[in-house]
């Protein structure tokens, strides 16, 4: 079997990069050892850039459709600690996070569990051209100037598969990146928990219809986590266990576990166990997520804490930065330096997302410092405001990956500011704009920049559109000035890549555009200048 990519992992993040491929036109096999999706409601939070992606995509009506309610409300809700759940009326906030709004984005945060968003997947997958193998184990793997040779085996037969390209989305025990020997930093272990899955129709009253992401209480000398922003049942407890105390897994026997939540719950309630999953909240990062012609993505790459939902959200940002550059690549109009860049943008917000979700873990868990707290930024920032420093990104004024504040202003490596537009009678975002080409917007004085962006690019082989933005262009500014909020002067351009991010910006007009863009779009496109 010949394809252009090989994915290893069916979760949520190998998924995505199927999908996220196959929008693209590339082809890929992905091989997953599970027999079938999830069945349980894990990564439930969808954060709104991971939205923006499935929108960009083409399926985010369809993920959106798996919403139960308005799971909105829960988010708002944030981060509470109680006593027990029965003194619910005596809360205590210990996070409020910024998540999204209407001036940063066109999507919304939802609740919904993988064990439902991973069928659409690969549905999606699949429609777009993808093979989706479950069942199927990675044996082996070697790679050379032109390609990876791997090894599978699906029930008891070895199967070999040629791909130009692999994809390592196979979680924190990675088979792939063990057998790259690449190794990974961190502060490792940092706990070690068991989600418990159950039912308890008298919590509902209990509760009181209390909205949260996430409610910790006291339970048998532990701090236990209850969430269920899937919008169903099951409820999900996290109790911790302690290694060092000669606790292991194999102790929680369903009645410790329905003792656990009655403990929590403060009152006898009628418990239902559903499953058990032991885990590790560990923090590590994979020095490289790139060898030769083999990625890591997700889990495989960055694992840490939970705390924050930072995983499979980041995990999805992954495949969809890659997916991209490796389609530009297969297609034949970007060089090989642009999937350099993937580890280079990737690698550093892996790090920072470890950082950041280190830190809430630690004082949710009572463990906090000072220091823990200045480094703490809002989520939005995490979720939406990181910025790439990479020579796919030419001019940026900052070398942070997070800043304090949210700064999405169009400076280079920001995602592209979201403005609501109108065309043709039809309301669309800027964020609508972008997907599988560069993007040149510019005000009604600046046409001399697209003309020459559309003269560069087809010199270059380079896909790219121009858009103008005005009150009297065929895209007109639904609410927030275009020019101001992009940071342009009304001469002024800036050029966005496919997923988004702004690559360049010039806040003026120039004597000679396309003596300025030549070398900016061959540079960010991975090309010698």
């Amino acid at each position: 079997m010949n394809v252009p990519v090989l994915i290893v992992g069916g979760g949520p993040v190998g998924l995505a990069t199927a999908v996220f491929l196959g929008r693209h036109g590339i082809q890929s096999v992905l091989v997953e050892k599970r027999g079938e999706t999830s069945l349980l409601p894990r990564a439930p939070g969808l954060q709104a850039r991971t939205m923006e992606l499935f929108r960009a995509a083409g399926i985010g009506p369809d993920i959106r459709a798996l919403e139960i309610g308005d799971s909105h409300a829960f988010f708002e809700g944030g981060i509470i600690k109680v006593n027990t759940f029965a003194e619910i009326d005596d809360k205590v906030v210990l996070e409020a996070p910024s998540l999204d709004g209407p001036r940063v984005s066109p999507e919304r945060v939802m609740g919904c569990g993988q064990d439902r968003y991973e069928r659409i997947l690969v549905d999606k997958a699949r429609m777009f051209g993808s093979q989706v193998l479950f069942g199927t184990t990675l044996q082996s793997f070697e790679q050379d100037d032109e390609g990876v040779t791997a090894v599978v085996e699906e029930a008891g037969k070895l199967r070999t598969i040629r791909a130009k390209y692999l994809v390592g989305a196979d979680g924190a025990g990675s088979r792939v990146r063990k057998a790259l020997g690449v190794e990974r930093h961190g502060r490792g272990t940092v706990f070690n928990a068991l989600s418990i899955y159950f039912r308890a129709p008298e919590l509902e009253d209990l509760l009181k219809g209390a909205k949260f992401i996430l409610c910790y209480a006291n339970a048998r000398d532990s701090m236990m986590g209850l969430s269920r922003l899937h919008g169903r049942d099951p409820w999900l407890a996290a109790p911790l266990y302690f290694p060092e105390r000669g606790e292991s897994p194999a102790d929680f026997t369903d009645e410790r576990c329905v003792d656990i939540v009655r403990s929590a719950a403060g009152r006898d309630i009628d418990v239902e166990i559903v499953d058990k999953v032991p885990w590790t909240g560990a923090q590590l990062v994979a020095e490289h997520f790139r060898v030769g012609r083999v990625f890591l993505a997700g889990d495989a790459g960055h694992v840490h804490p939970p705390a924050g939902g930072f995983g499979a959200n980041t995990g999805i940002h992954d495949a969809h930065n890659l997916a991209w550059k490796l389609a530009g690549v297969i297609n034949g109009w970007a060089g090989d330096k642009l999937l350099d860049t993937y580890h280079d943008e990737r690698h550093q917000v892996g790090n920072a997302m470890a950082e950041q979700a280190l830190a809430r873990s630690r004082i949710r868990h009572g463990h906090g410092s000072e220091e823990d707290l200045v480094a703490m930024v809002d989520d939005v920032i995490i979720t939406l405001g990181y910025r790439y420093l990479s020579s796919a990104v030419i001019g940026s004024e900052d070398d942070r990956v997070l800043t304090p504040k949210l700064e999405l202003s169009g400076e280079p490596g920001t995602r592209a500011p979201h403005v609501w537009l109108e065309r043709g009678g039809a309301r669309l975002s800027t964020i609508d704009l972008f997907w599988d080409s560069y993007v040149l917007l510019h005000g009604p004085d600046g046409a001399a920049w697209a003309a020459a962006a559309e003269d560069v690019a087809q010199r270059l082989g380079i896909p790219l559109v121009a858009h103008e933005i005005g009150p009297d262009s065929p895209l007109r500014p639904a609410d927030w000035d275009f020019a101001e909020t992009y940071g342009l002067k009304p001469e002024g351009a800036v050029l966005v890549r496919p997923d988004a991010f702004v690559g360049w910006r010039s806040a003026e007009g120039v004597a000679d555009p396309a003596a300025v863009l030549a070398p900016v779009l061959a540079g960010l496109a991975g090309l010698d200048a």
